[in-house]
């Protein structure tokens, strides 16, 4: 189905798809007098003397900005801020819609490292949260990591939120593979922010003393290049990095050499990459997360006939959907609770879990929770404030 004339026929009716609303109306003198002046004096200097109050008497405790610079927009590249506002607003409607966050869209008409971390910081007072959506790679990992100390937690969606769900889905999948995550060769295709997020999460890089932690055997990483390994002389410092946890036997070659004998694929690359061979000479039981928007690496019915027990994808009519939205509004919600400071590799492991515990009979269709399955926030956001509040987050 082509959804572009209904969606641009919607988004005009309506002008957008979020607005403000008030709490509490304003009926009388009295009403006026509470919500505005002479009365709004008494929170501000209440403020004013003790800052923490801030999360009591304001709208911190459950606002978080939505930050882009609209260079990765979806599929679409760097389309610019202006562009980029639609998608913004979608995530804000996910946010309301499923953790009950009232989240803005913040589009910042600059792409340059500096303004946007000085501008994430000048505007963090309001907010009890940060998400950082559709900035290119590798400028991302620098913006987020630079922004974890100013006291409320900065989360880049598209690494993290794209690794925690995908966890939770390989959880299950090796129950039904019969196979461990310690004893799983795994296969990367996308060597940007998601790749590298999903890269580190499997081999436990950033949760190394987590007791729930448990790192996949071996990862290969690819780009366009082929496999990431210690014989290119292209390769960024991100990539570079990936080298510390990935490919322990340097291994080269191309995407296809990079698959044989290995037990899972993770596509977060390009359409139409792999043919059903390519799956046939994966190991027995194979898992293949194809998560490429809106054409997969592979489309399921190739998977399947290549010999794939397992396979997911980015689409919402197809089964098993590797979605975000599975993540980013509990995660978000469990750390506004527990008036977290930064979201922890403890904090993303309980997501991860709480997203593979949603299914209690895991099958080959059944991996992941559906995507409108209004229990996984729930569910995500206890197990996110718990750990938060266990590590003093």
């Amino acid at each position: 189905m082509n959804y572009d004339k209904e969606a641009l026929a919607l988004h005009k009716k309506h002008q957008g798809k979020i607005r403000i609303a008030a709490k509490m109306d304003v009926h009388s003198t009295h009403d006026l007098s509470l919500v505005y002046s002479p009365g709004v004096a008494a929170p501000c200097l209440e403020i004013a003397a003790d800052e923490e109050k801030v999360w009591d008497y304001t709208i911190k405790g459950n606002c978080v900005a939505i930050v882009t610079d609209g260079s990765a927009v979806l599929g679409l590249g760097n389309i610019g801020a202006k562009a980029s506002i639609p998608v913004m607003e979608g995530k804000a409607m996910l946010f309301k819609r499923f953790a009950g966050i009232d989240a803005f869209p913040i589009a910042l008409d600059t792409q340059d490292t500096e303004k946007i971390i000085e501008t994430v910081k000048l505007i963090s007072p309001i907010f009890g949260g940060v998400n950082l959506e559709d900035i290119s790679a590798p400028r991302c990992l620098e913006i987020e990591e630079r922004l974890q100390d100013i006291g409320i937690p900065v989360f880049h969606d598209d690494q993290h939120g794209t690794a925690i769900v995908v966890l939770g889905g390989l959880i299950n999948a090796c129950k039904v593979a019969g196979k461990k995550l310690e004893d799983i060769k795994v296969v990367i295709n996308g060597a940007g922010a998601a790749g590298i997020a999903i890269a580190k999460l499997l081999r436990c890089v950033d949760n190394a003393n987590e007791t729930a932690c448990i790192p996949v055997k071996e990862i290969l990483v690819c780009d366009t290049k082929g496999i990431i390994s210690r014989d290119r002389d292209n390769l960024n410092d991100a990539k570079k990095k990936l080298l510390t946890y990935t490919n322990p036997t340097n291994i080269s070659g191309g995407l296809k050499d990079a698959i044989k004998n290995a037990d899972v694929f993770i596509g977060v690359s390009v359409g139409d990459i792999l043919k059903s061979e390519d799956i046939a000479t994966m190991a027995d039981k194979s898992i293949v997360f194809a998560l490429a928007n809106p054409q997969p690496e592979i489309m399921p019915e190739e998977a399947y006939k290549g010999g794939a027990l397992v396979v997911g994808t980015g689409r919402s009519d197809l089964p098993n959907q590797v979605n975000n939205v599975l993540g980013f509004p509990g995660i978000f919600r469990g750390a506004l609770d527990a008036k977290a400071k930064r979201i922890t590799p403890k904090m993303k492991l309980a997501a991860a879990y709480a997203i593979a515990d949603c299914i209690k009979y895991p099958n080959a269709m059944e991996v992941i929770p559906a995507t409108l399955n209004m229990s996984v926030a729930t569910k995500v956001a206890e197990a996110v404030k718990k750990a938060a509040l266990e590590q003093g987050a």
